[in-house]
């Protein structure tokens, strides 16, 4: 491609690229850079570029993995700044607030780890690793609906374990207080 024709792309392109961007990204300047970067990886494809019958689509392709690869950048940053603030807390934790989370966590992680392997991976991709259904879907090649389903399950029954460790535990408090 010559850059002529490249100008021509550029022209006929950048508005609906930049309409895509902005519907995923959701930022007029995160939009704009990421249709610039689809642009300057095309480029740096020189002559392989004319063997795409539709470069239009590749550019469509190229543009909705850079956002989405943006958009996974942006929740890692999330996640750090979350841990940081759960650490702030921590910090902020009396000691048996501390033991009472440790243990709490511990729990959780025991009852999903007790549960059928359909339900545990699945609520360790969404809650732990913090996929969307979608990056889910794709991974397990299982369909979103079906996906739901099995999350809102797992839920159910992590929820109803945990109880019966929360109601175990206030019992034992009571009794201790019985016999004191």
């Amino acid at each position: 491609m010559i850059r002529t024709d490249f100008d021509d792309l550029i022209r006929q392109q950048s508005r609906n690229l930049y309409g895509i961007a902005f519907r995923i990204l959701r930022n007029q300047e995160e939009a704009e850079d990421a249709v610039q970067e689809v642009f300057i990886k095309l480029w740096k494809q020189g002559s392989k570029i004319d063997e795409y019958n539709n470069i239009d689509a590749v550019a469509v392709t190229m543009l909705k993995n850079f956002c989405i690869d943006q958009i996974r950048k942006k929740k890692h940053f999330i996640r750090e700044d979350q841990e940081k603030q759960y650490l702030q807390n921590i910090d902020n934790s009396s000691p048996y607030e501390l033991m009472e989370k440790r243990e709490s966590e511990n729990i959780l992680y025991h009852i999903i780890n007790q549960l059928p392997d359909l339900y545990k991976d699945a609520i360790r991709l969404r809650e732990l690793d913090g996929l969307s259904y979608e990056e889910i879907a794709e991974k397990t090649k299982q369909n979103i609906n079906t996906l739901r389903v099995i999350i809102s399950r797992a839920r159910k029954l992590i929820r109803d374990e945990f109880n019966k460790y929360q109601y175990e535990r206030r019992g034992i408090k009571q009794t201790d207080r019985k016999v004191l």
